[in-house]
């Protein structure tokens, strides 16, 4: 055998060999771990809340308005009886009469503006008008409200124990994804 054909016996023997040991390759598999322990996240959050109630407000205004005055006919009598006695004392006959009337009539007008103040039957005053209107008052009001954000979970896989935060409570057992890589 020369050199050629032993190096080529060689590396087919070695190439055989190498056919026969499995290569090392990554494992990837589900298993189950033994939960030890789970502990609720929680946290306090403010939700607060509108409070609203209607209250009725009063307020004045003022609108003139017109008053019917009391008045008194005492002043237009007497104005009356003494305007007619000094229109009789004026002129002689027919005239006299006349004169007595308008006397009259002239004290009853003077008479009873006298009386009433100047006052012809209308009588403006402001007077105060209340109304009442609906106001809406609102505030808001803190509340308080636990939440719980997820649970910190500790379990224990092959003696070696680990701790993960999940949303969810897994229970006594927790399915877990194992990946082996070997080492070179």
């Amino acid at each position: 055998m020369t050199f050629t054909k032993f190096s080529m016996a060689a590396s087919v023997l070695a190439f055989s060999a190498s056919a026969l040991v499995p290569a090392a390759q990554a494992a990837d598999f589900d298993d189950y771990a033994r939960v030890v322990s789970v502990t609720p996240q929680v946290e306090q959050v403010n939700v607060p809340r509108q409070e609203c109630r209607t209250e009725y407000e009063t307020s004045q205004r003022n609108y003139p308005r017109q008053q019917q005055a009391e008045r008194s006919n005492g002043g237009a009598i007497i104005g009356g009886l003494a305007g007619g006695l000094l229109g009789s004392q004026v002129g002689g006959g027919n005239g006299r009469i006349a004169a007595a009337a308008v006397g009259a009539v002239t004290g009853a007008i003077v008479g009873d503006r006298v009386d009433n103040n100047g006052n012809n039957g209308n009588n403006y005053n402001n007077q105060p008008v209340y109304e009442s209107r609906p106001v809406r008052q609102c505030r808001n009001i803190d509340s308080w409200e636990t939440r719980t954000n997820g649970y910190a979970v500790t379990y224990e896989y092959h003696n070696r124990t680990y701790t993960s935060v999940m949303p969810y409570d897994p229970g006594s057992r927790l399915r877990i994804h194992v990946s082996l890589t070997p080492r070179p």
